[in-house]
């Protein structure tokens, strides 16, 4: 019980640790210095996308929180490569969309994009879109199926990397 105890305050640290180093720079530092979170007059005019904006920031943000949490409390361990999971995460928005982390990262990007009126952070989030992409085809998943062999595969063969399900999936 200890040790199980002492897994989870490890993964969370570990976690936190992981947030602040790799979605607070992505997402918050870089787009910072590219555009100081100075306003430019809205995309095409139209006031209503900073609003948009926010609410890709809000939304981001929670699904990044989110799936920090999934991975301490269901997989044990850290999103990050050094510290990964003891179980593969298959719930929450992992049951429509293999990378929500990922997707969270890019929604509060272009949705400062939108709020600051920011066409740079447009061609900074397609940059870190293909980098995201690259890393995961070379990478992470050739990892997890080494790790979780069938159960990986099975899990891939319904739920896709990038475009979420409707519904959720439901391993048999």
């Amino acid at each position: 019980m200890l040790r199980a105890v002492r897994s989870i305050w490890t993964a969370a640290a570990g976690s936190a640790l992981f947030f602040l180093v790799a979605p607070l720079f992505v997402a918050g530092l870089v787009p910072r210095w590219l555009t100081g979170w100075k306003m430019s007059a809205p995309l095409l005019g139209w006031t209503g996308f900073r609003f948009v904006g926010v609410v890709l920031i809000l939304a981001g943000t929670a699904v990044l929180v989110d799936a920090f949490a999934r991975f301490v409390r269901h997989g044990r361990g850290t999103p990050a490569p050094p510290l990964p999971t003891e179980k593969l995460v298959m719930t929450g928005l992992y049951r429509h969309v293999r990378n929500p982390m990922y997707l969270g990262v890019l929604s509060a990007i272009l949705g400062q994009a939108l709020l600051l009126g920011s066409t740079g952070l447009f061609g900074y989030a397609a940059f870190v879109a293909l980098a995201f992409h690259l890393f995961v085809v070379s990478y992470e998943e050739p990892t997890l199926r080494a790790r979780f062999g069938a159960r990986y595969d099975r899990y891939c063969s319904e739920v896709r990397r990038w475009w979420p399900r409707a519904s959720p999936w439901i391993e048999r």
